[in-house]
């Protein structure tokens, strides 16, 4: 499979690892480019964009780069790369403008991650590919993509609402949106041919954004 990784997941895999190294053992690296509201509002907007290839740790770099690994090739292959590296930055961004709308009142916020770049990819491969089935570790059931991409996502709120971590649960949902809305204007023509998936797939996003903001009550 690896010999047909397409080029730019491969960069972007590699990219990942090279910055995510460099936060690992520089802190002062770290602090410069992760995710920190008080220092984007004043104006450091860059973070935005360069926290997306920083990560907490070698399980939250891993994590994200097999599911980039998994999903970003499907992507690739069924839109192009430049359409990839589209739904893929512009996941990214919505990540972060939603982490930034989230959490504005919390100046002190911070978190690192692809996250939300991998989530906008994930809701992509699965819109392209519905019958997709994986086999994740040790589990050797064939899982639905449609579910492991849900999952993903209820995972990202439980995350978001617990705050687990140095990581950016909130971008998750922001980069599901971007991947999502994206990939339908890239690939219109999905709003018919897998109509029923289109619209399982927008329910939590809906839902999500309409009362994501009551999570913090809860």
């Amino acid at each position: 499979m690896m010999g047909n990784l397409n080029q730019a997941v491969l960069f972007i895999i590699v990219a990942n690892v090279l910055v995510s190294i460099k936060g690992f053992n520089d802190y002062s690296f770290l602090n410069k480019y992760k995710f920190q509201i008080g220092s984007i509002l004043s104006g450091e907007k860059i973070r935005m964009l360069t926290s997306g290839f920083l990560h907490a740790d070698w399980m939250h770099l891993g994590f994200n780069m097999y599911a980039l690994y998994l999903f970003g090739g499907i992507v690739a292959s069924r839109l192009g790369t430049s359409n990839f590296l589209i739904i893929y930055g512009l996941s990214l961004l919505a990540g972060s403008l939603y982490t930034l709308k989230y959490h504005k009142s919390e100046p002190y916020y911070s978190a690192v991650g692809a996250s939300g770049a991998v989530s906008g990819i994930i809701y992509a491969s699965i819109l392209l590919y519905p019958s997709m089935s994986l086999y994740l570790f040790f589990i050797q059931i064939p899982i639905p993509g449609y579910i492991f991409g849900v999952g993903y996502l209820l995972y990202s709120i439980y995350g978001m609402k617990k705050q687990l971590g140095n990581i950016g649960h909130s971008a998750h949902l922001g980069g599901t949106i971007g991947g999502f809305i994206v990939t339908l204007v890239l690939s219109p023509n999905l709003i018919t041919t897998n109509t029923f998936l289109v619209i399982l797939l927008a329910v939590p996003i809906v839902l999500l954004l309409l009362f994501g903001d009551k999570l913090r009550d809860l």
